[in-house]
């Protein structure tokens, strides 16, 4: 039997990539998929289509290979090629970054071309026709990068031209509209298809606040600065210092592991309250100002003052704190 012809997908677990994959399958092809994971989008975090992608892998019959772009992710993110969107959103040369990726993948397993689940106008910074070209150059992939649901709106991919795709098999896909893409579910038979993504990270306008504070004032800040974004409350008390409050149980054990051997933890000795962390300057200032903020979120009385506990390197203090009014915390607020 003649071998199958290969192909590279990304594979982000929302249904427009499932689409894809399952409209290359259908046309005879041997799908490898590639999962890539930011660190501000883990595939497995619930927020988004990622969640689950190993058995939306499996549910396909394809391997899956997952990417991690990390350091050199932060780092373009500093300052973006291509620009941000509404928010930190670099999303034409993180999708760049994304496709080299899969070139990889594709280089080393010997595919044809790659693919994605892209349509054509649904994402307003990078899915438009002279965005889809910049991200096709700047990732060495002219005219071998497939996007099946919207093909045949596009001009003739390399593919195409070779015979190894046709256009008629190829979708005509336009806009933010599902109704396609969930008849095509229900033709392929994909049970309870996804909802719409919850988005990137980084389009999310508090989230995006977090991180251009981050970002000014940290030159090159690390994984564990940014895994401290996604939780919490947050405030800035001066250039060198952050302060993140736990707003439930998870986020307080969360805190705790993340804390550094210089942070301090704070936790409100006698009542019920959050798992606060100080980051920087541990001034006899600032930790006062922590521990009042810490007390005003437990639920201690409002007028009354507390005992907060702390620990920094292992070694645990007491502070007796008073109350603070909410306009004297919430200008700390970011």
């Amino acid at each position: 039997m003649e071998e199958k012809k290969k192909v590279v997908a990304l594979l982000s677990g929302g249904l427009d990539s499932r689409l894809a994959v399952k409209m290359m399958q259908n046309q005879g092809f041997d799908v490898t998929a590639v999962a890539i994971k930011t660190p501000f989008c883990d595939f497995d975090c619930g927020r988004g289509c990622g969640f689950e992608i190993r058995e939306t892998a499996d549910s396909l019959g394809v391997d899956l290979k997952t990417v991690y772009l990390g350091d050199d992710y932060i780092e373009m993110l500093k300052h973006p090629k291509h620009g941000f969107g509404s928010g930190m959103n670099p999303c034409i040369d993180c999708r760049s970054m994304m496709f080299k990726a899969g070139k990889k993948v594709m280089d080393d397993i010997g595919a044809e071309f790659i693919i994605s689940g892209e349509v054509l106008g649904q994402r307003p910074m990078s899915q438009f026709a002279p965005a889809l070209r910049t991200i096709e150059k700047e990732s060495g992939l002219e005219g071998i990068i497939v996007r099946p649901l919207s093909a045949a709106l596009l001009p003739p991919t390399k593919p195409e031209i070779d015979g190894l795709i046709k256009r008629e098999n190829l979708g005509m896909i336009r806009g933010r509209s599902r109704k396609e893409q969930l008849k095509m579910a229900q033709e392929f038979g994909f049970d309870n298809p996804p909802n719409a993504g919850g988005g990137c990270l980084l389009t999310d306008p508090a989230f995006s606040i977090r991180t251009k504070d981050l970002f000014h004032y940290v030159e090159t800040p690390n994984t564990n600065d940014i895994d401290l974004l996604k939780i919490g409350r947050h405030f800035r008390f001066d250039e060198k210092t952050k302060f993140i409050v736990g707003r439930h149980k998870d986020e307080n054990e969360m805190l705790k592991a993340l804390a550094l051997p210089g942070d301090v933890l704070f936790e409100t000795k006698d009542h019920v309250g959050p798992v606060s962390v100080l980051r920087g300057d541990d001034s006899e200032k600032n930790l006062k100002l922590a521990a009042a903020i810490t007390l005003r979120y437990s639920d201690a009385p409002k007028d009354l003052s507390g005992i907060i506990m702390t620990e920094k390197n292992e070694v645990k203090s007491e502070i007796c704190t008073g109350s603070i009014l909410e306009s004297e915390y919430l200008q700390y607020r970011i």
